[in-house]
């Protein structure tokens, strides 16, 4: 049996939806930040979208209190669905929202301690299988999509895989940023090191991290033990540093465009470039644009 027959595929994929969303109160009192839109669409809603490109089969939400309308967005709405039917409406609009029944999994995350701790609570589902991370925040637009991508090159050469970003070098100190190592192809790079938010003079590469991550399930045991690190919580970066030269490690450097949706100028950034790419909104949005910038 050869390494690549053995390889286990990756079915799942893990979505830290628990944060407060602070950056966008009052917006975000009531309403999950991953349910604000990019126009008419959900923020979450791009992120699935992304996953099941790359058959992935079962999604779990690491989820927090105040949380439910996400999972609700990927329910059956009777009455609405209902009315609209009666009404002759075109109930196409909801395809990409339907999930088959046990294909969507929440685990709740109480207290907040991190990216690290969130990843760790979803251990019980994810189980012994490699796995996918979606950070929503991280808006990736492409095609094929980003996480496709990744599981093309993991097809590959397996192990783990992060994704990465070129960026500018005087923007490097505010990511976290890849040691590369021997080059694999045009895309895809061996991982020797990672740095978090370096000095630029201090930078290994001008290669961030950028929001996805496919993982081999032993960065479970290491997050069980972690201590807490910077900003007092555990972070995912601390397990996977530990993972580097103990299991092939490689970054996928992404063919495509990443929009920082956590921020609000780069919501607005989002908004509006898939706006321009729309044929039913384009010259709209195009004519409003210029009026307000004569």
């Amino acid at each position: 049996m050869t390494e690549t027959s053995k390889r286990k595929p990756i079915r799942k994929a893990v979505f830290p939806v628990a944060g407060l969303g602070t950056r966008f109160l009052p917006a975000t009192k009531a309403i999950p930040k991953e349910m604000l839109p990019i126009i008419d669409r959900p923020l979450i809603q791009y992120a699935v979208d992304e996953a099941r490109e790359a058959g992935i089969e079962q999604l779990i939400f690491v989820t927090g209190r105040g949380k439910t309308a996400i999972v609700e967005h990927f329910d059956t709405a009777y009455e609405l669905e209902h009315t609209m039917g009666s009404r002759g409406k075109d109930l196409s609009v909801l395809d990409d929202t339907r999930i088959q029944p046990g294909n969507l999994v929440t685990v709740r995350q109480q207290v907040p301690m991190g990216l690290g701790h969130a990843i760790w609570c979803a251990r019980a589902v994810v189980g012994d299988e490699p796995f996918a991370i979606f950070l929503p925040d991280e808006m990736m637009v492409g095609s094929p999509g980003c996480m496709k991508q990744m599981v093309e090159a993991y097809n590959e050469v397996g192990g783990n895989l992060i994704s990465v970003l070129e960026v500018p070098e005087e923007e490097v100190s505010s990511y976290g940023v890849i040691a590369p190592g021997a080059r694999i192809s045009d895309t895809l790079t061996e991982v020797t090191g990672l740095v978090e938010k370096p000095k630029r003079e201090d930078a290994p590469s001008n290669l961030i991290i950028s929001g996805r991550y496919i993982l081999q399930p032993e960065v479970m045991r290491l997050l069980e033990g972690q201590e807490k690190g910077a900003g007092g919580e555990i972070q995912l970066t601390d397990a996977m540093a530990r993972m580097i030269g103990q299991q092939p490690f490689h970054s996928v450097k992404f063919a495509g465009r990443r929009f920082d949706c956590g921020s609000k100028a780069g919501f607005v950034e989002a908004t509006i470039t898939l706006a321009l790419e729309r044929a039913d909104l384009a010259d709209d949005v195009r004519a409003i644009m210029q009026r307000l910038l004569a």
